[in-house]
């Protein structure tokens, strides 16, 4: 069970790198776009650093620009060459000629999260073209109307596992607390999160009560 941060602030990204739960860091176009103007580069860099400062042992993933395999694969690249992150992974959104690209990175020795799948085919071509991660983006899924989220993943995985696949399972697209358990229960390998969500997980009325009654407790001891 691993829990990935999806956010690009630094501030977010540090703060859950200190409390040592997250296992690695996704972001995307929209992601950064919501952060102030400093150039695309640059601002990875900003992350790498963080994620070096905690370790360097934690993933990264990083979306490509273009849907044309030639462009795909040659960003993939150069973000190879200018981040000099040992666990970075490739974002390539699923279709038909991304898959050439995840094919030809893959035998690149280049680790692909392959985003934006919406059901178990699309995430099954991924794998089998190399992707290391394909991405079920549990709550579009679920607005499509089309699946249920709950079921494609645990189809996926069933299939990746009969098929000795070592691709694992991102969820993705999560919207409250319980996506995440459900999507963990539905057996994904990874769960995605905005960090808005990180405090309403670990808070409990139930465990504020008991602590509050622990402390009155022993301070009425001390008098």
């Amino acid at each position: 069970m691993k829990i990935f941060i999806d956010s690009a602030n630094l501030t977010e990204i540090e703060n859950a790198l200190k409390r040592g739960f997250i296992s690695g860091v996704t972001t995307n176009p929209s992601l950064l776009a919501k952060e102030p103007k400093s150039g695309f580069e640059k601002h990875i860099k900003k992350i790498v650093a963080l994620l070096n400062k905690y370790g360097g042992n934690k993933s990264l993933s990083v979306e490509v620009f273009s849907r044309d395999p030639k462009e795909i694969v040659e960003q993939a690249l150069h973000f190879k060459k200018i981040f000099k992150y040992k666990n970075l992974s490739i974002k390539v959104q699923i279709g038909w000629n991304e898959l050439e690209a995840i094919n030809v990175l893959s035998k690149a020795g280049i680790s692909v999260n392959c985003t934006a799948c919406m059901n178990v085919t699309q995430a099954l071509l991924a794998a089998n073209a190399g992707a290391k991660y394909v991405s079920l983006f549990w709550c579009r899924i679920r607005d499509g109307a089309l699946d249920n989220p709950q079921d494609v993943v645990v189809m996926t995985r069933k299939l990746l596992n009969e098929g000795k696949s070592k691709a694992e399972i991102i969820a993705g697209s999560i919207r409250s607390v319980e996506d995440i358990r459900d999507a963990f229960i539905a057996g994904a390998h990874i769960v995605t999160v905005p960090p808005k969500f990180f405090v309403p997980m670990v808070e409990h009325f139930k465990t504020t009560e008991a602590v509050d009654q622990f402390f009155k407790d022993f301070n009425a001891w001390q008098k």
